[in-house]
């Protein structure tokens, strides 16, 4: 048996839109898939707007940039995280300033984040790690107390729920990555949602090259292109269509998941905390050291048995990229989580068949 990582369901009327793109000839970055789409995600999410981007990095940066963080500034972001964060952040000239994880979520812990506001602190960028959203009311505390922005990466968060809201509309803003991986896909593509109408404005402005309204190729801002394709919106319109069917199962596979590996020695399953709705993007679990194997010798013998697996991040600050700017600091929770981490197979195609597989072989490697 061959289980792949994560594959997308395109079973719906993805074909039949993007059919529509084609004959109509609208395939670029104008037409009317691109604020359909917009407009059914932001409001999915309890958010006024949408913009929609490039890819889920590009959301980051262009969410970034029309906040006006710049050089000088500092945005606070978890270590144990996609790299295009801390890259992001970078990229606008303002400095990454790293918190370690939290046990139980691996998220960035909140009670470490104070320690690290000065004055040069102008955001908070919580990641909602895995599924799993992060506690943001002492992050918005925080920010209220500090007079600091919140910008979210939702993007592995899809349809998540901090204490009955849907994540989407609780930052500042927040950014989706729309890769083929997530919960729903637009094959690459992101969107920023937000409920601030001068910020929507901007942002929309901003991913066109900073157009002005008055005079085509007239530009008083530096712009980019990180405009969305009508191609891949009319995929994303399909998608949203069964958006609470794709989070339903990656829940109901989590939850098989857990009790097939509940009684294994060694082997510690993702939590969902009690004001969380966790839509466990990734089935993650840690090998711990009486396991027998470590994780990475586990990944080598799921493989071996057709299983695709992935090792969880790398954290920030152990990245050759960012090492030597951040060579003296030490997170240990992310280390350990980095060093025991596994994401199992998770896409919205898995069946319980190949869980029941997966969780087989999990079980007889113990010993090997």
């Amino acid at each position: 048996m061959k289980i792949p990582m994560a594959e997308p369901d395109l079973q719906g009327n993805e074909l039949q839109n993007v059919r529509k793109c084609i004959e109509a000839g609208w395939i670029s970055s104008l037409g009317t898939f691109i604020k359909e789409f917009e407009d059914k995600f932001s409001s999915f999410c309890g958010a006024k707007y949408g913009i929609a981007t490039s890819s889920g990095t590009t959301s980051l940066h262009l969410a970034l940039a029309t906040l006006g963080i710049s050089k000088g500034d500092e945005v606070i972001i978890p270590t144990l995280t996609h790299i295009c964060c801390c890259n992001m952040v970078t990229l606008t000239g303002a400095k990454p300033v790293l918190v370690d994880s939290e046990e139980s979520t691996w998220n960035i812990d909140v009670n470490k984040i104070k320690e690290k506001i000065t004055k040069k602190t102008k955001a908070i960028m919580p990641v909602h790690l895995y599924g799993h959203p992060v506690d943001m009311d002492p992050i918005l505390d925080l920010a209220e107390d500090h007079d600091l922005l919140v910008i979210v990466d939702s993007a592995e968060a899809h349809g998540a729920e901090y204490k009955g809201r849907k994540v989407g509309g609780i930052g500042d803003v927040e950014c989706f990555s729309f890769y083929a991986n997530k919960i729903i896909t637009t094959g690459e593509g992101g969107m920023i949602v937000t409920n601030n109408e001068e910020w929507n404005a901007k942002a929309k402005k901003l991913r066109d090259q900073g157009y002005e309204a008055e005079r085509r190729f007239l530009h008083r801002e530096l712009g980019f292109n990180y405009r969305m394709t009508n191609l891949q919106a009319a995929l994303g319109v399909a998608q949203m269509e069964r958006i609470e069917e794709f989070v339903r199962r990656r829940r109901k596979n989590a939850e098989i998941y857990t009790s097939l590996l509940a009684d294994t020695v060694g082997i510690a399953t993702p939590p969902e905390a009690k004001w969380a709705k966790n839509v466990y993007w990734m089935y993650r679990i840690l090998v711990e050291d009486d396991f027998g194997l470590s994780a990475g010798q586990l990944m080598e013998y799921l493989n071996q048995k057709g299983i695709a697996t992935r090792p969880v991040f790398y954290p920030i600050h152990k990245q050759p990229l960012y090492s030597r700017l951040f060579r003296k600091q030490r997170f240990p929770i992310a280390e350990e989580v980095s060093r025991k981490g596994i994401n199992l197979p998770s896409g919205n195609t898995l069946t319980e068949e190949q869980i029941r597989y997966v969780c087989r072989n999990i079980k007889s490697a113990i010993g090997k």
